[in-house]
């Protein structure tokens, strides 16, 4: 269906932080005994009844690395009132105060948990055409010509008993659901049906040599798996419809 223009843009805000942040997780797995780190990524608590997102915790003996993960593309500036700019004078969050104020909601669900952690919160810009301009001289931050210096900084032990222990608390006071999570309304009538191309989302296929082929772009796809992604997709816009042979053949 057709989006506002809002709507648009803070769907492409979500794409591009998920990007970021499996740009992020491939950076880590790529790590020398990544495999023996315990890592958990995209949390949600609820902390002093305020809710906070985590991007990724690294959680170690004595301490607990937290990562927060920008994919910010282009130039910024950073004023002479220390507020973040685009070049275009377009100001943005701050993302050491961000930084900050989710340490404290976090060390503060640790107490409440009965976790005496060291925390060592940091920014990772994780996109290589980043650039920043009067950027300050701070611990926290992590720009992308400095990740592969920072990752001998990690050069840590395999995860522990207790560790897994704390990572087990932590799971569970993980919320499911974020309670500001921002869907358009939409009803099944007005969405336009169709098997959608895994590229670049055009309805535009058509069923070719025993594939299907999209007339836009010329990705090929199975038609099985295609038609199994469309099931899905309908059981996650709809979930109180039964799935049947005619819903999905509509």
């Amino acid at each position: 269906m057709n989006l506002f223009a809002e709507e648009v843009q803070y769907y492409r805000l979500l794409e591009k932080g998920y990007e970021g942040e499996l740009q992020f997780d491939a950076w880590m797995g790529s790590l020398a005994d990544s495999e023996n780190w315990l890592i958990l990524n995209d949390l949600l608590f609820e902390s002093n009844h305020t809710t906070f997102q985590i991007d990724s915790l690294l959680l170690v003996n004595e301490t607990l690395y937290f990562f927060e993960v920008k994919n910010y593309e282009g130039d910024f500036i950073i004023n002479e009132k220390g507020r973040w700019l685009t070049l275009a004078k377009k100001e943005i969050k701050n993302p050491l105060l961000q930084l900050k104020r989710s340490e404290s909601l976090l060390r503060q669900l640790l107490q409440n948990l009965g976790i005496n952690k060291h925390i060592e919160p940091y920014v990772i810009f994780i996109n290589p055409h980043f650039h920043l301009y009067h950027a300050p001289l701070s611990q926290s931050i992590i720009f992308p010509t400095q990740l592969k210096r920072f990752s001998k900084k990690l050069s840590v032990k395999p995860a522990s008993r207790k560790s897994i222990q704390m990572a087990e608390k932590l799971m569970s006071v993980h919320l499911k659901e974020s309670p500001y999570k921002r869907v358009p309304e939409y009803t099944y009538e007005q969405l336009k049906k169709g098997i959608i191309c895994i590229s670049c989302q055009s309805c535009e296929l058509r069923f070719q040599d025993h594939i299907l082929v999209c007339s836009k772009c010329l990705c090929r796809d199975d038609v099985k798996s295609s038609i199994i992604r469309s099931v899905e997709e309908f059981i996650l816009l709809f979930p109180d419809r039964k799935v049947t042979t005619n819903a999905i053949f509509e």
